[in-house]
């Protein structure tokens, strides 16, 4: 027998039986089922009231909390779940599809918990990550400032080594959970020089939000995600141990990119369920409303729209999952943690416009559902990196393939 013929005959059954597989493991079943029952008969009944007053969710917390919906990444050994990428961005989708405010909430401490995860020391993930795993407590992930957005480079806040510990100096913008938070990750410039490269630079730490100096600002009122408590806070001599470095003094930089890489397939995930509900509300609806003696579904104009959405939804979780596939694998996934968001926060813009659209006149009004859907899903443009930086970032990986 030839050489081409053995390899051909020991080959190709194997290739026969792999391939890329869509379907969820049992585990990962019982997640999505039982985040799809608490978001429908939990999150979306208190989502108006918290879109309407701005209070903390904090009793949607606690049942996410108890059911295990919340630090979902934590590993074992701190006593989390350890739950794949993949397998939080099913629970952010979820909560995402009934309320992408509460979800932000929710998800703000796996944002805050991430560059701890990655690179803080064992002491470190055992004293801050294990509070979180043991009682219902917030965190909160400081890097914006008012100049510093997507140039992470420009940060102000300043820390200084002054015998065993830092002092930190400086304030913050944009924080999701700021007043509630138990502990805070903050980034700093901590080599004053304008020459030093970025990559050492800056120095990243956990800072206990009752630390003396800390301060937190007033709540502010956004167009969309009311449940999401955003502030800012300022840091005003504030004294840090040096064992509450997270990663290396100067190595503060590095660790806030790796987080991208973990935290932007979440928040595409969440768009994900923004999407899927602005799909779901038109196509109800559309089978509802009559126009011309028959559902407005029939008629192709509206049928066309729900293709529309329904195709970006669909193409938009592709992204998402793959990126959360080559993180969860080992590969780095940078590219595709850009495009899931990048796609997702469009889809998610775009369904919900369109959904309005299906409603007519009715879309416009609050007593409908998809108005708040479509003030909740501007922010997936701006924040975890805004559209344009997604696209630096795309443009760069797609080229560094051929550079």
């Amino acid at each position: 027998m030839s050489l081409a013929a053995r390899l051909t005959r020991s080959i190709l059954p194997r290739l026969s039986t792999r391939g890329i597989s869509f379907n969820l493991s049992d585990q990962q079943k019982e997640i999505e089922e039982t985040t799809r029952k608490f978001t429908q008969e939990v999150v979306i009944p208190a989502a108006p009231h918290h879109d309407e007053t701005g209070e903390y969710p904090w009793e949607v917390l606690r049942g996410a909390w108890d059911l295990g919906l919340m630090n979902t990444t934590i590993p074992e050994e701190y006593g989390g779940l350890g739950l794949s990428l993949l397998e939080a961005c099913i629970v952010q989708e979820e909560i995402g599809y009934g309320c992408t405010g509460i979800a932000t909430a929710l998800g703000g401490n796996s944002l805050a918990e991430s560059p701890v995860i990655l690179a803080g020391s064992h002491e470190l993930k055992k004293k801050y990550l294990g509070r979180m795993t043991e009682e219902l407590l917030v965190a909160a992930y400081g890097v914006t400032e008012p100049s510093a957005g997507s140039d992470v480079g420009a940060t102000r806040t300043k820390s200084r080594k002054v015998g065993d510990d830092y002092v930190i100096n400086g304030g913050k913008m944009w924080i999701t959970n700021c007043g509630h938070a138990n502990w805070f990750f903050v980034f700093t410039r901590s080599d004053p020089d304008p020459k030093c490269p970025a990559n050492k630079a800056f120095t990243a730490f956990v800072v206990d939000a009752d630390s003396p100096g800390v301060t937190v600002g007033r709540k502010e009122w956004n167009m969309g995600q009311r449940a999401s408590d955003t502030r800012g806070v300022t840091f005003e001599d504030v004294v840090v141990p040096a064992e509450n470095v997270v990663g290396e003094p100067g190595g503060g930089f590095k660790v806030a990119m790796r987080c991208f890489d973990k935290t932007r397939p979440t928040v595409g995930a969440m768009s994900l369920g923004l999407a899927r509900r602005a799909l779901d509300e038109a196509t109800k609806y559309s089978m509802e409303r009559k126009t011309m003696g028959k559902p407005i579904f029939m008629h192709q104009a509206v049928s066309f729209l729900l293709a529309d959405m329904a195709m970006r939804y669909e193409l938009a979780k592709l992204g998402v999952w793959r990126s959360c596939a080559d993180y969860d694998e080992g590969r780095r996934n940078t590219y595709y943690a850009s495009i899931g968001k990048l796609y997702g926060g469009l889809a998610a813009n775009k369904n919900a416009s369109d959904a309005v659209q299906v409603f007519g006149g009715n879309g416009y009004n609050k007593e409908y559902p998809v108005e708040k859907l479509m003030r909740d899903a501007k922010i997936f443009q701006i924040y975890e990196g805004t559209d344009q930086i997604q696209k630096l970032i795309i443009g760069r990986e797609h080229m560094s393939k051929f550079l």
